[in-house]
């Protein structure tokens, strides 16, 4: 619901403050006194199109802030959550515009794109009158409008389920259809790879360790001859012969040399010690040196065949068991494929059927809703003075979709035994106010309309068709806010609340003030509605059996 709506140097209009209320709320004038400002103003702080010189002339930028109280749950709080903006039950809309015509736009203190406005827009305010009409001859929201007038959003919800399912379905067949005709495209390559790597059957790891490994077979090549002959230097054949003669001789000369030969003999035991020990190591080295000659060939011709095959398929080595996968599922494609077609058609064939079902119980349901929806508009069109013409929803077959597989459209015939056609080629701009008002009423029981706003709707009419209007607008009041523009006395006398808008002369400028009216004062108002610029006692009096009635 519109809660406030401030209004700052906009056209006309220095300074504005309206306090809307639930029901009908009425806004009354004289031509050009600036009811249309307050609709430009409220569109522009809505993100809407508007003129482009908004700002009252000699001030310096104009603004304009409209207050919504939202219920729990309202789908314009998911819009300020994409938009990242925090919102409780309160929503207000800031906007802008200097008098070089830059524009800035905010919502809850936050600074917006109008994008976001008019996404906000959408949900907050519906504006209807005689040039703007689009709900009711678009045809691509009439079969909106029939479901949440048939109410079967259960339904809805099942073929939209059932929409889901068949199009993934049908994304599976796809995919496998194609991932198959691939396959068998490549069948012969396919089979040639996957025997290739079949026979080599590379390990994810083997590339690396097949590498370390042939680096030490080189090594050890390189050096094993050197390392022999260290062995051979070191041996009995070596350093340690003559040490071990050398060690005899001191040890035969020991007894007469009466321990003078003891510490030599010390020190040369030791020597062959540490001697006997590195000629162990050393012959541990090269025992460990030791190996197959053929094998560094047999490490290489592995090596080379792994690196040359990821060459080859321009992957990894250590991607090849992947890619031996991956090919063998798409040689079993090939041989097994047409099995999983099958299985995936059939697939297809229920999920067809199940969205089928659940659609043909959607256009039952619609079916319904549009008798019910047609005869409740006769009766609206009764009293509008459209008693004669004949309103009906068409419902024909149409492409299946998550909504179902029906075409709606409303159309009507205003002339006893002319055919129907679409609204906007049939009806006149007053009659097709009429339809929408009509129209409106019928589904105002949804309890789901943003603020309604009624611009000049009754333009064309007068007398007991003008009553017929406002009783149905103050009927519409019951169930969501209205907002109404209007010059007809028997509909403003409707308004539960009631503002007047005039224009008056300050400091040699023209000024529009708007102010609510009490009972006296809309006595007069409505007084001057019916007479004119002489308010006679009879207007006076006219207009109170009005405001009883």
């Amino acid at each position: 619901m519109l809660s406030t709506l401030a209004i700052r140097d906009m056209l006309l209009i220095a300074e504005a403050d309206l306090t809307f209320a639930p029901g009908l709320n009425v806004l009354t004038g004289e031509t050009g006194a600036g009811k249309s400002i307050l609709l430009d103003s409220l569109g522009f702080v809505l993100g809407w199109r508007t003129r482009a010189d908004l700002v009252r002339p000699g001030a310096a930028q104009g603004e304009v802030t409209a207050e919504f109280a939202l219920p729990a749950g309202h789908a314009a709080f998911g819009v300020l959550s994409e938009a990242g903006i925090e919102g409780a039950g309160e929503l207000i809309l800031r906007r802008t515009v200097s008098a070089e015509g830059r524009r800035q736009a905010y919502v809850n203190d936050r600074r917006v794109a109008a994008e976001t406005l008019r996404g906000l827009s959408d949900l907050l305010v519906e504006l209807h009158g005689q040039g703007d009409d689009r709900g009711l001859l678009d045809p691509r929201g009439h079969r909106a409008l029939l479901d949440a007038y048939a109410g079967h959003e259960p339904l809805l919800a099942a073929t939209r389920a059932g929409w889901t399912a068949l199009s993934e379905a049908r994304k599976a067949l796809d995919a496998e259809e194609r991932a198959l005709e691939d396959a068998a495209r490549d069948a012969d390559y396919i089979e040639h790879a996957l025997s290739e790597l079949d026979a080599l059957s590379p390990a994810a790891n083997e590339e690396p360790e097949l590498d370390a490994r042939r680096r030490v077979l080189r090594a050890a090549a390189r050096i094993r001859e050197d390392v022999a002959k260290a062995a051979e230097a070191l041996g009995p054949e070596g350093a340690e012969g003559p040490l071990v003669q050398a060690l005899r001789w001191l040890e035969g000369a020991a007894e007469e040399a009466e321990g003078a030969v003891d510490p030599v003999l010390d020190a040369l035991a030791r020597v062959l010690d540490e001697l006997s020990t590195a000629a162990g190591a050393v012959e541990a080295l090269l025992e460990s040196l030791a190996s197959d000659p053929g094998e560094l060939d047999a490490v290489e011709e592995r090596l080379f065949a792994i690196r040359g095959l990821a060459r080859k398929h321009n992957v990894a080595p250590e991607l090849l068991p992947e890619l031996a996968e991956d090919l063998r599922a798409r040689h079993a494609r090939v041989t097994q494929g047409a099995d999983e077609i099958a299985r995936l058609t059939a697939a297809v064939g229920e999920a067809e059927a199940a969205h089928a079902e659940a659609a043909t119980r959607v256009s039952e349901s619609r079916r319904a809703g549009a008798a019910r929806l047609d005869a409740a508009m006769l009766e609206q069109l009764e009293p509008l003075r459209l008693g004669r013409a004949l309103f009906l929803t068409e419902i024909e077959p149409g492409e299946p979709g998550p909504d179902g597989a029906d075409r709606v459209r409303f159309a009507a015939a205003t002339n006893p035994g002319a055919p129907a056609g679409p609204l906007e080629r049939v009806a006149s701009g007053g009659e097709l106010s009429r339809f929408l008002l009509a129209l409106k009423v019928c589904l105002s029981a949804r309890g789901e309309d943003p603020t309604l706003i009624f611009d000049e709707i009754d333009r064309g009419v007068g007398g007991a068709t003008a009553d017929a209007v406002g009783r149905r607008l103050r009927a519409l009041g019951a169930e969501a806010q209205v907002l109404v523009v209007t010059h007809s006395p028997q509909v403003a006398a409707r308004g539960g609340h009631h503002w007047r808008v005039g224009k008056v002369i300050e400091g040699g400028a023209a000024v529009t003030k708007v102010e609510p009216l009490g009972q006296a004062a809309r006595v007069e108002e409505i007084a001057r509605m019916l007479a004119g610029d002489t308010v006679t006692d009879a207007a006076r009096a006219a207009a109170r059996a009005l405001l009883e009635s």
